[in-house]
């Protein structure tokens, strides 16, 4: 899915009041996705219950290997973002639906 395709989708949800144009749609998007942003740089992780949680997740410098030569290489310490999903949400994915 993409952005666009997602704010068509939001904007036509049943639960999203009528008249609500594409742009406010998208300024709501928006606004979500920077302050999850903000929320993992800060906080290191963002939790959304019944979605999965993202955390900012270290890694160490390591050596590793050029696929094409073969030749070794050192990969730079980095910091990067994790999703671990809930289980509804994987249970949803998976096809099985809870027992509600």
């Amino acid at each position: 899915m993409t952005k666009a395709e997602l704010i068509d989708a939001v904007t036509s949800a049943k639960s999203v009041p009528e008249g609500l144009s594409k742009k406010a749609v998208q300024s709501v998007i928006e606004a979500t996705f920077e302050e999850i942003r903000k929320s993992i740089k800060k906080d290191e992780r963002f939790s959304f219950p019944g979605f999965g949680t993202f955390n900012k997740k270290k890694r160490s410098a390591r050596t590793g290997r050029n696929p094409q030569t073969g030749e070794k290489i050192k990969i730079k310490a980095q910091t990067t973002v994790t999703f671990r999903p809930a289980q509804s949400l994987k249970d949803f994915v998976g096809g099985r639906r809870s027992k509600k």
